[in-house]
């Protein structure tokens, strides 16, 4: 071993590990100097903004609160009705109505949608005065109501709510005490607006005797004024009263005037979308003989596929 080569190649150690040190530095600056204008010379990517989330069970609810909507429902509601006779049986009546109401609107053109909206009075119970003063209950199948209606889609009205067409009485009722017996029609129409997180409207219907077994002529009218704010989560607070109007009856039992609200909740159950609700009425105008004077409604409606999708006429 000679020990003047020893020395020799420790003195060169250090000397080498800096070289090979600069020369991975002066790489590295290289490629991230390059990099750099790289990076410079493409152009800056512009954030996008991410869609915000939508709430599908209250557009759900905003469908069903529309009566002119595209969709396909089944609506079943239950009315119990507190009724004051004003005659020697002065204990409160009450009357039941079960309501079956399928929403089937069929698209004509994609500017132009024909609704239908047939009710049918699955129980109709009233009370009913005797000639000797004593009231029983009366309970069957009653008359059949269908409101027709050409209403222009959205992409015309925008936010805006139109239709109008005739509407009819089917005289089905299985007795004249839970029926009127005559064929009616007249004219419906509807007008609102559908707002981001509200609706308000106004659904009226008037109809004539044409005929039928019944004494008595009739002229009628069913106005619904209807409104609601749409919560989160399928929620919503609102109110759709009926005002009813006989037109033929004496002064001071023309007019039922109802005023109410309600709570409506739309769930999923399934794969089908469900609207529950329910609303309070009491009505400050009413007729002084057997007048409605509180309501209690409750309706629950299940969205149903739609079986006819395309337009019936062009493409």
């Amino acid at each position: 071993m000679i020990p003047s080569q020893e020395k020799t190649s420790d003195a060169f150690k250090g000397p080498r590990y800096v070289g090979i040190f600069f020369a991975v530095y002066a790489m590295f600056c290289c490629g991230s100097h390059a990099r750099a204008q790289t990076l410079q010379n493409k152009a800056p990517a512009v954030p996008v903004a991410a869609a915000p989330p939508t709430d599908e069970a209250t557009e759900v609810n905003k469908e069903l609160s529309n009566p002119i909507s595209s969709i396909w429902a089944l609506q079943i509601q239950e009315n119990t009705f507190f009724i004051h006779p004003g005659i020697e049986d002065k204990s409160s009546r009450n009357a039941v109505n079960v309501q079956f109401q399928p929403v089937l609107p069929l698209a004509l053109t994609d500017d132009w949608n024909l609704i239908t909206r047939p009710v049918f009075q699955v129980v109709n119970s009233v009370p009913v005065p005797t000639r000797t003063g004593r009231i029983y209950q009366a309970t069957g199948f009653g008359d059949t109501i269908l409101a027709t209606l050409l209403s222009p889609s959205p992409r015309v009205t925008g936010p805006w709510l139109l239709g109008a067409g005739p509407t009819f009485i089917f005289p089905t009722a299985t007795t004249t005490n839970v029926g009127q017996k005559k064929w009616q029609l007249g004219p419906g129409g509807v007008v609102g607006y559908l707002g981001e997180h509200y609706i308000v409207g106004l659904f009226p219907q008037q109809w004539f005797s044409v005929g039928g077994n019944g004494s008595k002529q009739t002229s009628q009218m069913n106005l619904q004024y209807f409104a609601s704010y749409f919560l989160p989560h399928g929620w919503s607070v609102g109110t759709s009263p009926n005002v009813l109007i006989n037109w033929y009856a004496s002064n001071g039992n023309k007019v039922t005037f109802p005023i109410g609200l309600n709570v409506a909740k739309v769930q999923k159950i399934g794969p089908l979308p469900v609207k529950f609700q329910i609303q309070g009425q009491y009505m400050p105008v009413n007729p002084s003989v057997f007048g409605q004077r509180w309501n209690i409604q409750v309706s629950i409606t299940p969205i149903i596929p739609k079986l006819i999708k395309k337009n019936l006429f062009g493409e």
